[in-house]
């Protein structure tokens, strides 16, 4: 039997009495791209820790089976023991960062490995030039792009020289671009270097293209397979293979160019058909911003935006990383720094008010949703947002109990899924009814059914008279949810109108269904007039 590659035998984990894997077998094979899908909550993220020794080394649990790579043994030895073995990036890049700069945070691996100086350099030259880091090699870590310091941190679990490399969510921070550097330099690690990887990432659509095959972990029990096979009974899926299932294709298609090819007849039952058009917002102008600036030292993040938008409004905000989008929200809300311009929120200036007065115009939850959680208990934080808000007692729980089901009270806001944390984030913020509500990179660590259950509820906002802008990189969302795109490019406004205009006109921006069947953006789009034709269901 071939023991290399990755290989599960007979696995299960539990924390407590709760299993997260199951009598878990499966063998990745040496030199394969392999891809886990699994719901929210799954535990993709523990069983990528088990592969290089966190699980349970370092989060406790109890553990049965065998793990082996590349023929060695795992269980018994350490993250540290194993990084020759096994590279692990996670879902924060920065958070493993051990240095300031790029060059001694890729030479840093090779020293704990005692490697001589003359080894160490060519080690690390090596790892410049296959993963394209030339450029940068002399800068440190926080000048870089997300894309950047994304395949430093991979450089850095690759300067050990492992067999194999588990990567959780590395695309999740990324614009479409910098995700598809990312994924092509893994997709040559794979083919150049012989490495087996396995990823595990929410947006499907980026990387099925790359995979050789995929694991799909549900209940605890895992179902391995080819690619077409395994989404094909997933419960999460890019839109191309929703489509597919809808349209009845074969396969179904995993990518846009097989589903193109299977889509003719899709086409020709859609002939004559336009997808619903989004009714301009006839409230009130809300937001007035203009000419705002925003500086940062050395960098101008924010260059002169005007911004107006009316009540009622849903906004995408979008752009490649370092475009100024999260300098802008936070400058809207009235917390983050202004250098120039003016924000006007209901005619008042949030930049001008009491922090209590200024979360009452403008709510603002940011891309790590725990930033806004203090308290021990999901009650204590509903509590306190009930007293910051000078609500009735009880409005956060009951705006939370509305957002998500089945949250323990109880419970520690850390210990809460990405989606709960998320949801109680967005309670505490619409506690205190702001008219403005701001969100930044809302849908990382929500699969699809979560993404589309958010975008139904910030839908339902928009039209109950709320305000909401979001800053995203997710183009399935943006199509999802969004009325209007606004498109910044180093600081500055270059695109804004209506989203079916500005996606399709982008191909950086455009969704999966668009590209399939231009003019159509979502599968429930299709779905909706075929049924209304009476050509599908």
């Amino acid at each position: 039997m071939n023991d290399d590659g990755i290989r599960f035998e007979r696995v299960t984990f539990a924390y407590e009495a709760r299993p997260v894997l199951d009598d878990v077998t499966f063998t990745v094979p040496e030199g394969e791209f392999c891809l886990l899908v699994g719901a929210t909550g799954a535990g993709k993220s523990t069983l990528l820790k088990a592969v290089n020794g966190l699980v349970p080394a370092f989060t406790g649990g109890t553990m049965r089976g065998r793990i082996t790579v590349a023929g060695r043994e795992v269980r018994g030895s350490t993250p540290a023991d194993l990084a020759d073995l096994v590279g692990h990036v996670g879902q924060d890049p920065a958070a493993g960062f051990v240095t300031d700069d790029v060059e001694l945070e890729l030479a840093y691996t090779a020293e704990q490995l005692g490697l001589d100086p003359a080894a160490m350099r060519k080690r690390v030259t090596e790892i410049v030039d296959l993963l394209g880091l030339a450029d940068v090699r002399d800068r440190t870590l926080d000048a870089l792009s997300s894309g950047q310091r994304q395949r430093v941190a991979i450089g850095a679990a690759l300067v050990a020289g492992p067999a194999a490399l588990v990567l959780d969510e590395p695309t999740s921070a990324l614009d479409p671009a910098a995700a598809d550097e990312v994924l092509s330099t893994l997709h040559r690690l794979v083919h150049d270097l012989g490495v087996t990887v396995l990823l595990a990432e929410h947006r499907l659509e980026r990387v099925v293209q790359y995979a050789d095959s995929a694991l799909l972990l549900d209940g605890g029990k895992v179902t391995a397979g080819p690619v077409g096979e395994v989404l094909a009974a997933s419960p999460v899926a890019p839109p191309v293979v929703a489509l597919g299932r809808l349209a009845g294709w074969p396969g179904p298609p995993v990518t846009v160019r097989e589903a193109r090819r299977a889509a003719p007849g899709l086409r020709e039952a859609l002939a004559g058909r336009t997808p619903p058009q989004d009714a301009v917002p006839d409230g009130p102008v809300l937001l007035e911003a203009r000419g705002v600036t925003v500086d940062h030292p050395g960098v101008r993040a924010v260059d002169g935006v005007d911004l107006v938008a009316a009540r009622g409004e849903r906004i995408a905000l979008m752009g490649r990383n370092g475009s100024g989008k999260s300098s802008l929200l936070w400058a809207l809300q009235g917390t983050g720094r202004r250098s120039g311009g003016t924000v006007a929120v209901g005619g008042a200036d949030p930049a001008a008010r009491r922090p209590g007065e200024r979360r009452a115009l403008a709510g603002l939850v940011p891309a790590e949703p725990a930033d806004l959680l203090y308290a021990e208990t999901v009650a204590a934080e509903c509590a306190a947002a009930d007293d910051d808000g000078r609500a009735p007692r009880g409005t956060c729980a009951k705006i939370l109990a509305d957002l998500v089901e089945g949250v323990d009270d109880r419970t520690h806001p850390r210990d809460l899924s990405e989606g709960q944390r998320l949801a109680l984030a967005l309670a505490v913020t619409l506690t205190a009814a702001p008219p403005l509500l701001l969100l930044d990179e809302p849908t990382r660590g929500l699969d699809q059914p979560g993404k589309a259950a958010l975008a139904d509820r910030l839908r339902a906002l928009a039209a109950a008279g709320h305000c909401v802008v979001v800053s995203t990189h997710d183009v399935e969302f943006c199509a999802e949810f969004a009325g209007r795109v606004v498109i910044l490019s180093d600081g500055q406004v270059v695109a804004d109108g209506p989203a079916a205009r500005i996606v399709a006109a982008s191909p950086m921006f455009a969704p999966q269904v668009e590209k399939v069947l231009p003019g159509w953006l979502t599968v429930g789009q299709v779905a909706a007039a075929l049924e209304e034709g009476g050509d599908g269901g």
